[in-house]
């Protein structure tokens, strides 16, 4: 086994704190990777605090982890030592089922896709330990090729919050001529609006804030509506082919779906602590659609890094020190970051 130092939550609502724990010995088709950042995510928070349900502790979080190679088995082809790489949301899946025989093994419809952190690898059922750590082992096909063209800490974030929101886009082929609406310009919607941007759509921030206005246009949107100003609103009534909906935060859904056009549809990419609600008839008139996406595969996943890095795509971070994770988060509950939150692992 290989002994490994992290920070984890003991428990429900216990801060998180240093943490020695061991990882597996490196199989013939694993990576290992000395991480070196690691972005912290909302969903983070929401498991530390077994918000979602089913949380394991202790948890050690973190799902947007890039590193270096130091070791790799010996059937190993994609990766060399000394190779950057990237590790996002999971590190499993049956790999036999339809969904992953087609690339989407955030799907996995046998097992269910193994979370890099709070699931159970399914041979052994020992518990995923993730990225807020120093080392991590991964089988190759779950690890991703990072350029070392980028900053490698604004990468990090592109392993949750840049596949999050590209999927949808990929998957509704948003192109030039289509009108977008990013709800929510935090970690996920910033990410919205430079790859939205980025395939050539007109993008519009809907934002509760009007003192987000020009940090929207400076990250790549060409509109900006204050979705509490009532003519603001009525301007964009049946305007948006699609709107792509980051809140997780209980708002009235009737509102924003009606400022899709015919045929347009609301992608849901934030969770609720609560089920939304909607009449059917806000859908029915204009044959409008709310969708849902999670994350991406691993084949997609590598097509957003090599976008990002052709069209210099990198989150906007604040670098921390580990030692600063729980302050982070009380300031993650503020929406007090501009965007996401980074750990410099060194600092470990």
């Amino acid at each position: 086994m290989i002994p490994v130092k992290g920070y984890a939550a003991e428990a429900v609502k216990v801060p998180l704190a240093p943490f020695n724990f061991e990882r597996r010995e490196v199989g013939p088709h694993d990576v290992l990777i000395d991480i070196q950042f690691c972005g912290v995510c909302h969903s983070d928070l929401h498991q530390v605090r077994d918000e979602w349900g089913g949380s394991i502790f202790p948890m050690v979080p973190g799902h947007e982890i890039v590193g270096r190679i130091s070791k790799v088995g010996d059937h190993v082809t994609k990766f060399k030592v000394g190779d950057l790489a990237g590790v996002g949301c999971m590190v499993d899946s049956c790999r036999t089922c339809p969904s992953c025989q087609e690339g989407l093994e955030q799907y996995c419809e046998t097992t269910g896709m193994v979370g890099t952190y709070n699931s159970r690898e399914i041979e052994s059922g020992a518990p995923t330990y993730g990225g807020y750590s120093n080392q991590i082992v991964v089988d190759e096909k779950y690890t991703l090729k990072v350029s070392d063209t980028l900053d490698l800490a604004r990468v990090a974030p592109l392993l949750c919050a840049g596949i999050t929101t590209y999927s949808p886009l990929r998957e509704w082929k948003v192109s030039p001529g289509h009108r977008v609406g990013v709800m929510g310009l935090g970690g996920l919607g910033h990410m919205a609006v430079k790859l939205a941007a980025a395939m050539g759509a007109e993008v519009t921030v809907l934002s509760t804030s009007p003192n987000k206005e020009a940090d929207a246009k400076e990250l790549g949107a060409h509109k900006f509506v204050v979705t509490k100003d009532e003519e603001q609103l009525k301007s964009v009534t049946n305007y948006f082919d699609f709107i792509i909906n980051t809140v997780s935060a209980q708002l009235d859904l009737a509102t924003y779906v009606n400022l899709l056009r015919r045929d347009g549809t609301m992608i849901l990419l934030g969770v609720p602590t609560e089920a939304p609600h909607i009449h059917a008839f806000n859908l029915i008139s204009n044959r409008r659609r709310i969708a849902g996406s999670l994350i991406g595969g691993i084949a997609e996943t590598q097509e957003m890094l090599d976008f990002c890095a052709e069209h210099n795509i990198m989150s906007d971070i604040e670098l921390i020190n580990i030692a600063d994770i729980n302050d982070a988060y009380e300031r993650m509950l503020k929406g007090d970051v501009k965007y996401r939150f980074v750990i410099d692992i060194a600092t470990l």
